[in-house]
């Protein structure tokens, strides 16, 4: 008979919940690499903000002409949340022109937009036996994330694609975390080769473990497709989504 901790062993929960809009103010800004921004937000009606997924992510609401009358949304990572002090922490890549960069490059102190959700969680249990995240810079604050909350000693591997080593960033954690980094350079963000090529190399140990995916939709694809079909890792502990599309502005969209 299975008892019930082997029954809830792995358990991944999902929470829906209504979708609220919140204003809130710019309460810092901290540039983190050359392509990378740390927006500090903070206001009262964040006071019942939750965000417990590590790959949470909300909407936040951009101006897109002069009179900040109309806005186009766009999908971030809850990078930090403190409801003490009711601050929200997001990191935005900093790239090619577009309503998000636009006002990053322009934003200050006291600032305020609208941000909305998180829509739901998919809430992966830290009960594994190892963890190995993969993605691109528009990952690194849900990996970041994801290494800092883990607990201690349970090995984690990060592979991340950037653009070169300005772009690598460092955590503190309790897990035993093992960064890879492969420097893109102007080379295709939808080249898996790089990315696949250092997961080849590694041993993630024996037991179970779950592998996260979050990249450019070419790549999170492919490497899922590596994983599933090439590593034979269970589809069930593989969560694969796609975080931007080369061409066009879209939200994040899970794809497996």
């Amino acid at each position: 008979m299975t008892s019930p901790t082997e029954q809830t062993k792995h358990e991944i929960t999902r929470i829906r919940r209504k979708v609220r809009r919140r204003r809130a103010a710019v309460s810092a800004i901290e540039t983190l690499s050359p392509r990378m921004t740390r927006i500090t937000f903070t206001g009262p009606e964040l006071a019942d903000f939750d965000s417990p997924a590590h790959d949470d992510h909300v909407k936040v609401f951009f101006p897109t002409d002069p009179a900040g009358q109309e806005t186009s949304g766009r999908d971030f990572t809850p990078r930090m949340f403190d409801p003490a002090r009711q601050t929200l922490a997001i990191d935005f890549v900093v790239h090619a022109d577009g309503a998000a960069t636009s006002w990053v490059r322009g934003a200050r102190i006291g600032d305020t937009l609208e941000i909305g959700g998180p829509r739901g969680s998919t809430v992966v249990p830290d009960d594994f036996d190892w963890y190995l995240l993969l993605g691109d810079e528009s990952a690194l604050p849900a990996i970041g994330r994801r290494v800092e909350e883990l607990r201690p000693a349970v090995p984690v591997i990060t592979v991340a694609a950037i653009y070169d080593a300005a772009e690598q960033q460092s955590w503190t954690t309790p897990a035993d975390w093992r960064p890879h980094w492969a420097h893109r350079g102007p080379a295709a963000s939808g080249d898996a080769e790089a990315m696949i090529r250092i997961v080849e190399s590694l041993d993630a140990g024996g037991g179970d473990g779950f592998v996260w995916i979050a990249a450019e939709t070419s790549v999170a694809r492919a490497l899922r497709q590596y994983m599933l079909e090439r590593r034979g890792h269970p589809a069930a502990w593989i969560k694969a989504s796609a975080y931007w599309t080369v061409g066009r502005a879209g939200e994040k969209e899970k794809i497996g």
